[in-house]
């Protein structure tokens, strides 16, 4: 029997459609994004109020991410770029990094003029993250897991490089605690392919414990480069 969906049988819808994990992976999330949720309350209202003052729009975005063994699903955020930016600049950033195996710096270090005021800080902190917390609540994602691509970066995956999705994707990963934007894609791709293939609580804990300090690097090092240069002073010959 074949399901109205295309022509995938029902029993491989089944199989995409379904996330599995050790019941130890869920209770965790559960009991973490709940103690979370007020947190996520409050920063949804301080960001609701900046917003208001600095870029008209909703306070949340939704995209379309794949996750676990190709699964797609709406992920959440909270909005740091104008209403209607332009994507395919990022599509090109993506292509960049996959083929010269580049180290992974985000566009936001070189200015991306797509960002609300306050956005690249944002970001740099993972504060734009909290609302995938819904997104872990439903099942879609855990806390640890590797993130979630956009669909055309994965369309250039090689059937090697999707095992990465065989873990559920996570608001922090492996590669995340390892360097992230100092790391390369192949880099990437072997920590998630890593985590994936060894899963554990031990490590879900460690990953956790290293992500705090993992941000609050990618945090000073935002601040840092945003800072405008010192211009070197020129003597100023005397008057005569």
């Amino acid at each position: 029997m074949r399901s109205n969906r295309g022509n995938a049988p029902i029993e491989e819808l089944s199989d995409q459609l379904s996330v599995h994990m050790p019941g130890w992976k869920r209770a965790l999330d559960v009991t973490c994004s709940v103690a979370a949720l007020p947190v996520l309350a409050l920063f949804a209202l301080l960001t609701a109020i900046v917003m208001k003052f600095t870029s008209a729009g909703p306070v949340f975005f939704r995209q379309e991410r794949v996750g676990f063994r190709g699964r797609r699903f709406q992920c959440y955020k909270f909005r740091t770029m104008h209403v209607g930016a332009d994507s395919s600049v990022h599509r090109v950033h993506c292509d960049h990094l996959i083929t010269s195996n580049a180290p992974m710096v985000k566009m936001d270090v070189r200015g991306d003029s797509r960002l609300i005021p306050g956005g690249r800080l944002i970001r740099a902190s993972g504060l734009d993250e909290l609302p995938q917390i819904i997104n872990v609540l439903r099942g879609e994602m855990s806390l640890v897991g590797p993130r979630p691509c956009v669909p055309y970066e994965y369309e250039k995956y090689s059937a090697r490089q999707r095992t990465r999705f065989n873990a559920v994707p996570g608001l922090t990963g492996l590669w995340q605690v390892s360097g992230k934007n100092r790391t390369t894609f192949d880099e990437m791709i072997r920590l998630d392919i890593q985590y994936a293939e060894h899963t554990a609580l031990l490590l879900d804990l460690q990953i956790m414990l290293k992500t705090f300090p993992a941000l609050l690097v990618q945090f000073l090092d935002a601040r840092n480069k945003s800072k405008p240069a010192i211009q070197p002073v020129r003597p100023v010959a005397a008057e005569t």
